[in-house]
């Protein structure tokens, strides 16, 4: 049986175990002495025999012979290298790096053995130590292409983390390292649209998700991306187009109902906006933002009583919603009812003191009430707030060339991520 065909069948009975797959192309990759032994095959047991025993899931065979050879021949690197393959397979994970380890230190210039200590790394989650040995094999051999993808998926791991810790400009620029690897890799791409959305970098989101959808035309979490950064572009018309390709994807999905009620709702089609929150609710029961945006409709059509009833149902489930509390604030302001709206106001500020609109109608009431400072202090924060909104959105940014960035982390998150967006328009 050829090396070729020993590979092959391994990737075979791994299917879908990227780790083992990347791992048996190492195999592969072992120097020529191999083929020498296909013509001149010394006698059992060798690293072939081995390898034979690994393609066949025959892990506890391939240990065995592979002991045998290291017994015989104690600096057998490439022994070394495919028993710490086997280790690794067997989640023997400190034996298959000392292993590795050994084998870089007899010989340094082993790409091999480089990479697989570099996959192990991976497979141990330790982003940080697998990026220095993959870097190494692809200095040693640029060919590999297993290394690439591996030290590829390092980056993402080390951008993911830096997003869990908040630190949104290292894993911007971890992206932009993956991406120089593989510009066509959608997965970096969609990591890419995620961290500019929450970078604020709208432009550039869009720009990531349409190439992920040039690849992947059907990807429901790339068109939500997409539909999230058009809206926060206040293309409201592009942005509804990709919710209403997002809901033909994923109809059980409360969410997407709700975004693409919040995009007619912002292009004034307020009746077909209702239509999609009620959807919405259909499918989720227990949510608050599609009710308390058909608070809002009712509020604006001034159905007072039918605002009411949606505030009260969000504020049951959340009694700090902001958007509810002053909700309920305008509609005591309307029924004159000024201490009331001074409360909820008040509890609305309280809750998310940079939401313009609470302070604004606060400023409103307390002149009602007669307290002219009062009003004004609050009417100047609502005024200066909308002007720290209008400076945001009109200087929007753009990713440097990645040769000027300098480095000093799914699932699109439904209602949550998309209230952020609606706080902001």
């Amino acid at each position: 049986m050829t090396l070729t065909r020993i590979v092959k069948r391994i990737n075979r009975r791994v299917e879908g175990r990227r780790w083992f797959q990347l791992l048996a192309m190492f195999v592969a990759a072992w120097p020529g002495s191999l083929e020498a032994q296909a013509v001149h095959p010394p006698s059992p047991p060798t690293v072939r025999g081995a390898a034979s025993a690994l393609a066949a899931g025959d892990l506890k065979g391939a240990e065995t012979e592979l002991h045998e050879i290291l017994k015989a021949s104690p600096l057998d690197v490439h022994a070394m290298n495919l028993l710490g393959i086997v280790y690794a397979q067997q989640k023997r994970e400190p034996e298959a790096e000392a292993l590795f380890k050994q084998a870089i230190a007899l010989h340094p210039e082993f790409a091999g053995a480089e990479a697989s200590l570099g996959l192990l790394y991976i497979q141990m989650a330790k982003y940080d130590l697998a990026v220095p040995p993959l870097e190494e094999a692809l200095r040693l051999d640029p060919g590999r292409e297993d290394a690439r993808s591996a030290l590829l998926s390092a980056r993402r791991g080390q951008a993911h983390g830096a997003s869990d810790l908040g630190d949104l400009e290292k894993a911007l620029a971890l992206l932009i390292e993956a991406r120089r690897l593989n510009p066509d890799d959608a997965g970096v791409e969609y990591d890419l649209g995620m961290i500019s959305l929450r970078m604020s970098l709208f432009p550039d989101a869009v720009t990531a998700f349409d190439h992920v959808l040039k690849v992947r035309p059907d990807d429901p979490q790339a068109l939500y991306g997409l539909g999230r950064s058009k809206m926060a572009l206040a293309k409201f018309d592009e942005a509804e187009q990709a919710f209403e390709k997002y809901v033909h994807l994923r109809p059980d999905d409360a969410s997407g109902f709700y975004a693409l009620g919040f995009t007619l709702e912002a292009l004034e089609h307020t009746a077909e906006a209702r239509e999609e929150y009620e959807k919405s609710i259909v499918l989720e029961p227990q949510q608050t933002e599609s009710y308390f945006h058909l608070g809002l409709i009712s509020l604006e059509a001034g159905d007072l009583n039918r605002a009411q009833e949606k505030f009260e149902r969000v504020l049951k489930r959340a009694p700090q919603h902001a958007g509810a509390l002053t909700g309920m604030g305008r509609i005591r302001f309307q029924q004159k009812q000024y201490p009331a709206a001074a409360d909820f106001l008040k509890k609305a500020v309280d809750a998310q003191p940079k939401l313009r609109e609470p302070h604004y109608y606060l400023g409103m009431v307390y002149a009602r009430l007669g307290s002219k400072d009062n009003s004004e202090k609050e009417l100047e924060t609502a005024s200066q707030i909308e002007h720290e909104e209008v400076e945001h959105h009109q200087n929007v940014l753009t990713v440097l060339d990645p040769d000027q960035v300098h480095v000093p982390e799914t699932q699109p998150t439904s209602k949550s991520a998309i209230r952020q967006d609606t706080t902001n328009h």
